[in-house]
C-alpha cells in the first residue's frame, strides 16, 4: 500500500527550552537545571509526527538563510519530509522559548521570524505540485491569509482540511467555514467559546455540522461528528516528564490516521496514545515515538 500524502503549511522554527524546578516570578532571577536546542515549530512538529507514523510529508513554509534554517532542512532531509515547498529569505528562522518546570508545564514565547515572509502564491505553487495529496494540515503560528489561500486550493483539489488553532488568535469566518476539521486544546476552545469542553453541553452547537476535536491534555479529548454526536475518550496514565509538542503529535498522528483510512475516533485513540507517549521525554520533536514504537500501538 503506497504512504498516505500529506500536506503542512506552518511554522518551522528552533526551540530553546530551558528547564528548571519552578517557573521564575516576574523579577526574580533563578538557577536553571537544564538548557537545550532543539527541532520545533508546530508546523514542523506536526509534519516531522506524521512522517515518522509513515506519511509522505510535503512542509510548506518559510525558514531564514541561516544556520538555523540550515540545521531544519537537514532535520527534514534526515526524516523524509519533502522540503521544496520552503521558502527561504534574509529574516531569521523564527524561534520559541520555552520554559519547563518540574511537572513537565512549560511557558512558551514565540518569535516568528521567517515564519511571516511565506508569499501565498508560492505556497499555492508548491501545494499543486504535489500529487496524490489527502490532508493539509495548518496552525496559527503563520499569517492567517496564507492559510486560508492554501486552504482554498486544497479544497479544490478535494482534500481533507486540518487547522490547529494554536497559539489562539480570532479566526475569520471565511477560514472556519473551510476547514473540515477544528482541533483546539481547552484553552483555546475557552477563546473560542467562552467556555469549558469537560460538560457535553458545553459542546453542543459548536461549528453545527461540521467536525471538532478538543484535545484536554492528561484528560484525553473529545470527538464532535458531524451530527453533533459526542464521543470522549480519556488518556492513558503516563509519568510526565514535558508537555512541549504533545498537541502537535496528537495532530500529526491523528492527520495521518485519516489520510491512511482509519474512521475519525481510531484516527483519535492513536493520536492521544502517540501523544501520550510523547510526554514522558524531553522536548518536542526529540520526545516523538519511532515508526517501530507506533507500529506496536495497532
Amino acid at each position: 500500500m503506497s504512504k498516505p500524502v500529506i500536506a503542512v503549511i506552518g511554522s518551522a522554527m528552533m526551540d530553546l527550552t530551558a528547564y528548571s524546578r519552578v517557573i521564575p516570578e516576574p523579577g526574580q532571577t533563578i538557577v536553571g537545571d537544564l538548557f537545550t536546542t532543539g527541532f520545533g515549530g508546530k508546523g514542523a512538529n506536526q509534519a516531522a509526527m506524521a512522517a515518522l507514523c509513515g506519511a509522505k510529508v510535503h512542509f510548506i513554509g518559510g525558514i531564514g538563510s541561516d544556520l538555523f534554517g540550515d540545521s531544519i532542512l537537514e532535520n527534514f532531509e534526515k526524516l523524509g519530509i519533502d522540503s521544496v515547498g520552503i521558502q527561504r529569505s534574509n529574516t531569521p528562522t523564527g524561534v520559541a522559548h520555552i520554559w519547563v518546570n518540574r511537572e513537565g508545564e512549560n511557558r512558551i514565547i514565540v518569535i516568528p521570524g521567517s515564519n511571516h515572509e511565506i508569499e501565498i502564491s508560492k505556497a499555492i505553487s508548491s501545494l499543486n505540485e504535489i500529487e496524490n495529496l489527502s490532508v493539509v494540515i495548518a496552525q496559527c503560528e503563520i499569517k492567517q491569509q496564507v492559510t486560508l489561500a492554501v486552504f482554498t486550493a486544497a479544497k479544490v483539489r478535494g482534500a481533507i482540511t486540518i487547522l490547529n488553532p494554536a497559539p489562539f488568535e480570532p479566526l475569520s469566518e471565511e477560514l472556519l467555514a473551510i476547514c473540515d476539521w477544528l482541533i483546539p486544546n481547552e484553552t483555546e476552545f475557552k477563546s473560542l467559546t467562552d467556555a469549558q469542553p469537560y460538560e457535553d453541553a458545553n459542546l453542543t452547537g459548536f461549528r453545527s455540522g461540521k467536525c471538532s476535536i478538543i484535545t484536554l491534555g492528561a484528560q484525553g479529548a473529545v470527538l464532535i461528528s458531524t451530527d453533533g454526536s459526542i464521543t470522549r475518550v480519556p488518556a492513558p496514565k503516563v509519568s510526565v516528564v514535558d508537555t512541549t509538542g504533545a498537541g502537535d503529535a496528537f495532530v500529526g498522528s491523528f492527520a495521518y490516521g485519516l489520510a491512511h483510512g482509519m474512521n475519525p475516533e481510531t484516527a483519535l485513540r492513536l493520536g492521544i496514545s502517540v501523544a501520550s507517549m510523547s510526554v514522558s521525554k524531553k522536548g518536542a520533536q526529540s520526545s516523538y515515538p519511532t515508526q517501530a514504537e507506533i507500529a506496536m500501538l495497532s
